[in-house]
């Protein structure tokens, strides 16, 4: 093959490269099935509600989902998923004592009963913010975090603004009312996704039906962990204000919910209009990985390199909630930057990946360099910048 030939090749794999269809993996490559009817999604007897899948992060219903509202104690989701963040980064431990002031013993509404006093492992103070909704204990990590509860709760507004829940915001650990006090049901799904997420090894937790201390047993308030199989989490809420709140989470077939549901009038209430999102979600939709973390989906030229193809993939596991039977319309697009130049390191972003269901781009994620490219020597890099000159030319001429 001569010279010219080469560069004539080059030049049509770099225009291939630009923008491709990609084959999604053999789970979507399925018999076309009759289509599911989707109908509209349930309304509920709340003020606020949301459905969003904790893989995709795709919301399949929804009503007032941003406002504003008081979030009773599912503040206390904010409050356990600080003390689990801190637990992963190592500066505390789960066997670590925490000093009970009078403060977090005098806290009123729902207790663990912690002693002025005392000292209590942080394992347990987890327990007994998550099952029992203890506000005492809520206050006490508070304190022994950040040194007091205003300035933990200017760590819960900064975990906040930097999780994107844009209709938040807190004043104290617990949820007792206050009135700049506020989240939203989108907030507080996002929030959840990022606790069951991110600290998979604390969330065993929220499914505990029990909890005892101090020779007192309370029950977790979620009814649905006594219903439900599926339902493994997450929080209840009530004041005045608030009315009956429930976060719940389930998982089906490898497929997980996550519904929020604000301003009920009732415990029973709160339990019933969750479980009417979660049969419609679980009825009318699924979930599929499409691709695993580091997943090589293409390998386009590099000009300039010591090597001439980069591996190109997502850093993170691809899914899509679709309606049920219709996994046979997905098709995914590579986007690719042109004329991708060396140096390149890994994770450099060089292109996005669109995934369509039809006509529809129902997902998009962005593409990065699975590997490090070093600048060639120079004899390449002038071989390559005379190749990437005609591979223009050609180009031009076979548009």
């Amino acid at each position: 093959m001569n010279v010219f030939e080469s560069i004539r090749r080059s030049a049509k794999l770099c225009l291939f490269a630009a923008m491709t269809a990609v084959t999604l993996p053999a789970a979507a490559q399925v018999i076309p099935q009759p289509q599911t009817i989707i109908p509209a999604a349930p309304q509920l007897a709340a003020s606020s509600w949301i459905l969003m899948d904790a893989n995709s992060g795709r919301i399949l219903a929804e009503h007032n989902s941003d406002e504003r509202l008081a979030p009773a104690s599912l503040t206390k989701l904010m409050t356990a998923y600080l003390v689990e963040r801190e637990l992963d980064r190592d500066t505390i431990k789960l066997d670590d004592l925490v000093n009970v002031s009078e403060n977090a013993w005098r806290t009123g509404g729902s207790k663990m009963f912690i002693e002025v006093g005392n000292q209590i492992p942080v394992e347990e103070l987890l327990h007994g913010i998550i099952i029992v909704s203890g506000n005492d204990a809520s206050v006490a990590m508070a304190e022994h975090l950040a040194g007091g509860e205003a300035p933990f709760a200017d760590l819960m507004n900064q975990h906040a603004a930097r999780l994107g829940m844009e209709n938040t915001h807190f004043e104290n650990a617990t949820g007792l009312p206050s009135d700049n006090h506020y989240s939203a049901a989108h907030d507080l799904a996002r929030l959840s996704r990022h606790i069951i997420n991110d600290y998979p090894e604390h969330y065993a937790i929220y499914s505990q039906r029990h909890f005892s201390y101090g020779g007192i047993d309370q029950p977790n308030r979620n009814r649905l962990l006594w219903r439900d199989p599926s339902v493994d989490g997450l929080k209840t809420g009530w004041t005045d204000a608030a009315g009956y709140c429930l976060v719940s989470s389930a998982e089906r077939d490898s497929m997980r919910l996550i519904s929020v549901v604000m301003g009920t009038n009732s415990d029973e209430a709160r339990a019933q209009e969750t479980q009417k999102l979660l049969s419609y979600g679980f009825r009318f939709y699924e979930t599929m990985k499409l691709y695993e973390r580091g997943a090589v989906l293409e390998t386009p030229r590099v000009w300039g390199g010591d090597i001439n193809e980069l591996r190109v993939g997502v850093n993170e596991e691809v899914y899509m909630t679709l309606p049920r039977n219709r996994n046979e319309e997905l098709r995914a697009r590579l986007n690719l930057h042109t004329d991708l130049q060396a140096p390149i390191a890994v994770g450099d972003d060089v292109g996005t990946l669109e995934v369509y269901l039809g006509e529809e781009m129902v997902g998009e994620r962005p593409l990065v360099a699975l590997e490090n490219v070093e600048e060639g020597g120079l004899f390449k890099r002038l071989f390559d910048q005379v190749q990437r000159f005609f591979s223009g030319l050609i180009s031009k001429f076979t548009d």
